[in-house]
């Protein structure tokens, strides 16, 4: 079930450098949202903390507080581990693993989570790869390495492994920025059918995309190298790319700045 995501005064730093300051915006369940901005600006710092995956880096930290449905997800006795599963993520370039088939690598989650049961794994994978709109084209050659599909095909191999654990909340960095114009369009579809079931978030420097896929956007940016990135504006889509209220925005949407 998708989940209702909140950040309130979330700030990250990578030792003593503030990477954002001070972020707040609420991603309604069943939605897809955009974060938009120059690089360097925080994007992906910031999807980063919403999956505790930020903390991973040595010296890494946040502060302010993240919810899932209310549930604060950096509290103390939190479990990690259940964070990082019903929260999950695709990356900027395709990542199957290269030595897994293309159904070792749908259901490589649910192992790790001790799934071992034949026919539930099989019965996951087919569900997972129909989701990711993948199934029709590699149904019969799931015992083939992933690694031998496009890299359109690897993508979505990719959501499939993410949403075949069941997440509520999805992110996605950047997915079709390694992507010829066919497949990112076939992942741009796969969001308008996964945003029924679960809440998207995705970081994206195209401007038509996000313009195309996602209901709000946030705008961030930074004001010199050096700085932390900031939340500028968050609306929806329709708003921010016709009235944004910010100069900045509309500065950067129409490509006067960043």
């Amino acid at each position: 079930m998708a989940k209702r995501v909140e950040a309130t005064g979330v700030t990250a730093y990578y030792g003593s450098f503030k990477a954002i300051d001070d972020i707040n915006l609420n991603v309604e369940p069943k939605s897809v949202t955009a974060l938009i901005g120059p690089s360097g600006c925080g994007k992906s710092t910031f999807l980063r903390t919403i999956n505790r995956m930020h903390e991973v880096l040595p010296g890494a930290r946040v502060e302010g507080r993240l919810t899932v449905d209310d549930e604060d997800i950096y509290a103390k006795d939190v479990d990690v581990t259940a964070v990082r599963r019903m929260i999950g993520m695709v990356f900027q370039r395709p990542n199957p693993f290269p030595t897994m088939s293309i159904f070792d690598n749908v259901v490589a989650g649910l192992r790790l989570n001790g799934v071992r049961r034949k026919s539930v794994l099989q019965e996951a994978a087919e569900k997972a790869l129909v989701s990711a709109n993948l199934w029709d084209e590699v149904k019969d050659r799931l015992g083939k390495p992933g690694a031998g599909l496009s890299g359109g095909q690897q993508q979505r191999l990719c959501i499939a492994r993410t949403i075949a654990v069941e997440p509520q909340v999805v992110l996605m960095d950047e997915p079709c920025s390694a992507l010829d114009p066919i497949s990112t369009l076939a992942i741009e579809d796969l969001m308008f059918k996964l945003k029924d079931s679960y809440t998207i978030i995705i970081v994206t420097h195209n401007m038509q995309q996000a313009a195309r896929v996602s209901d709000r956007t946030a705008f961030f940016t930074i004001d010199r190298t050096g700085d932390p990135g900031r939340l500028v504006e968050y609306d929806t889509t329709q708003k921010m790319f016709s009235s944004p209220s910010e100069k900045k925005t509309e500065d950067y949407i129409t490509g006067r700045f960043g």
